[in-house]
C-alpha cells in the first residue's frame, strides 16, 4: 500500500467519524428540541389543571354551602310539621 492509498484512507475514516459525530449531535439537537416541547405542553396542561381544579373547588364549596342551608331549612320544616303534628 502507498502513502497515498494510507492517507487516504485515513482521511475516509476521519470523514467518517466526523460525520458519524455529525450525525450524533443533529439527533441529540432533535431530541433536546423535542423535549422541550414535551416540557412547554406539560406546563400548559399543569396550568390548565391547576384552573379547573381551582374551578372544581370552588364548586364544592358552593355546594357544601348550598347542602348546609338545604340541611336547615329541613330540619325547620321537620321542626314545623312536628309542632303541627303534636296534640
Amino acid at each position: 500500500m502507498s502513502k497515498l492509498d494510507s492517507a487516504m484512507e485515513r482521511f475516509s475514516a476521519a470523514l467518517d467519524q466526523l460525520e458519524a459525530g455529525i450525525n450524533r449531535r443533529s439527533i441529540k439537537s432533535q431530541n433536546a428540541s423535542s423535549a422541550e416541547r414535551e416540557i412547554a405542553a406539560l406546563r400548559e396542561d399543569r396550568s390548565r389543571l391547576a384552573d379547573e381544579l381551582d374551578q372544581v373547588k370552588s364548586q364544592a364549596r358552593q355546594l357544601d354551602e348550598t347542602a348546609g342551608d338545604v340541611s336547615t331549612r329541613l330540619e325547620e320544616a321537620i321542626a314545623g310539621i312536628r309542632a303541627v303534628l303534636e296534640p
